[in-house]
């Protein structure tokens, strides 16, 4: 006896189909992809003074000079403009792992004697993977200035 496929067998095959596709993404395709740490543990805090990063940003926008970073096996380098110095500003930069709050770095520094930031990989620091690399500074009490870069270190 041959059976016969009738409409019925094709809305039983369709949902089939719809709820191992739902299966998929829940258990496969959503793990590892995404993880549930939040960005910062002082989220509303931060969000009060958030106009304050949006001012940063847009003076460092307007800036003929901006600091750019290179990086390399030995680490990251930050070159800042000869206007900016350790006698006339503050910089700090926060180096924030995407997917790990463990690996974050969060430091005040001082310009070196070519008006740069080294961060050395040899601190065993780096893991494989994506980062944004936050700079702020400020020059004198006036005014504050943020970049941010996204990189990806191998």
């Amino acid at each position: 006896m041959k059976a016969k496929f009738t409409w019925g067998h094709g809305v039983v095959a369709a949902l089939a189909c719809f709820i191992g596709f739902i299966l998929f993404l829940i258990f496969i395709y959503s793990r590892g992809y995404q993880n549930a740490e939040m960005v910062s543990d002082n989220y509303y805090e931060e969000e009060i003074n958030f106009q304050k990063v949006i001012d940063a940003k847009n003076a460092a926008q307007k800036l003929k000079e901006k600091p750019v970073y290179t990086q390399d096996k030995r680490g990251i380098t930050i070159q800042f403009p000869k206007e900016f110095n350790n006698q006339n500003s503050k910089f700090k930069f926060y180096l924030y792992r995407t997917d790990d709050a463990n690996l974050d770095i969060r430091k005040e520094v001082s310009l070196d004697q070519d008006n740069s930031i080294f961060i050395p990989a040899s601190a065993g620091i780096f893991k494989p993977g994506s980062y944004t690399l936050k700079l702020n500074w400020e020059r004198g009490d006036k005014e504050k200035y943020q970049i941010d870069y996204n990189l990806i270190w191998n």
